[in-house]
């Protein structure tokens, strides 16, 4: 069937409609409004939104915040250059990592940083090509959480996705104004559009915002490379639905308002979850033929070609609108990506 061919999640992108750097401010970004009921398609601007959510509607974020997860050191004792991108902590005291030159970095490799206090050790090769890498001290002692926080702020640096070829003048603008629990390598980017200015609005209007946890790692950037799309496997991450948000999302079900997800990791945490505390791993994967048990409508930026992202929110609004949508959007000069314009799918 169509909707499972991977091609069909293809579209021609020109790149100059890449977003190379955020708006200021962050409100002042387009919406696209896509009414899946009407068939509609609507452009408004991101402040726009008080307007176009109902009192009781609930909001529902990431709160994730981006690690500043590139290092780069060198290969001890040879001195070669040596890249480490972390992608999440393990259960083990390690973390997931992509490391350059990654043929040369075998198990037991030991990598030194500028300060020569901190040390990165290969400890097991992973999916993927990637590798275990456990950070210790000159003892070779493992660095305790909270002080290998102190030092990664210092040393690392934030990576921004491959397609964001412009360094970013304020790493601040590469997190959401909400964002409290770090662990991320990349951003939850629907979230990049809120100020503290619109959340007051927003709050005015009785608009909720609650808040779940999802460490975005890189896959979320990896295309499906198989043809038909149901043999893909989503990479797994850590995720949490607490009991407080889980309280909230109930309340506004009971009083028929909608619960809406801001971004494609919020939306696999509720949907994983199916609105109850939750704590683990998700490796859901969603795409045509889903059918939502939580999200109502969503909040999203627009996302790369046959990226699972362009899955799930084809599966939320309907694979044929949101061909449609995209059309739309590549002809009326919107901005794509992280850094780009944002939708709204009720």
């Amino acid at each position: 069937m169509t909707e499972y061919l991977t091609e069909s999640y293809d579209y021609a992108l020109p790149s100059e409609l890449i977003a190379q750097r955020p708006l200021e401010p962050r409100d002042s970004s387009r919406l696209m409004v896509v009414d899946r009921a009407r068939q509609t398609i609507a452009h408004r601007a991101f402040r726009d939104l008080p307007e176009l959510l109902a009192p009781r509607d609930l909001l529902v974020g990431n709160r994730s915040r981006v690690i500043a997860a590139r290092l780069r050191g060198s290969k001890l004792p040879t001195g070669g250059a040596v890249e480490i991108l972390l992608l999440r902590a393990r259960g083990d005291g390690a973390w997931d990592a992509l490391v350059r030159p990654g043929k040369r970095l075998a198990v037991g490799t030991r990598v030194g940083f500028g300060d020569r206090e901190v040390f990165a050790e290969i400890v097991d090769r992973t999916e993927f090509g990637r590798r275990a890498v456990r950070f210790v001290d000159r003892a070779g002692r493992p660095v305790a959480p909270l002080a290998f926080e102190r030092w990664l702020d210092a040393h690392g640096q934030m990576p921004l996705p491959p397609y964001i070829q412009e360094p970013l003048a304020d790493p601040e603008r590469y997190q959401t104004v909400y964002a409290r629990e770090p662990g991320s390598a990349a951003a939850p980017t629907a979230g990049l559009h809120f100020t503290p200015e619109l959340l007051f609005k927003l709050r005015e209007r009785g608009v909720g915002l609650a808040h779940v946890t999802l460490h975005v790692g890189l896959d979320t950037f990896r295309p499906v490379e198989v043809e038909d799309l149901r043999e893909h496997h989503i990479h797994s991450e850590w995720c949490e639905l607490a009991e407080p948000t889980a309280e909230r999302i109930a309340t506004a079900r009971r009083v028929g308002a909608r619960v809406v997800g801001v971004g494609t990791t919020a939306v696999r945490v509720l949907e994983t979850s199916g609105g109850q505390p939750y704590q683990g791993d998700t490796r859901l994967f969603i795409y045509p033929g889903y059918r939502f048990r939580v999200v109502e409508a969503l909040i999203t930026n627009f996302h790369l070609p046959r990226s699972s992202l362009l899955m799930l929110v084809s599966a939320f609004a309907g694979r044929e609108l949101m061909k449609r949508a995209y059309e739309v959007a590549v002809a009326e000069r919107y901005r794509f990506f992280s850094f780009g314009d944002a939708m709204l799918i009720v």
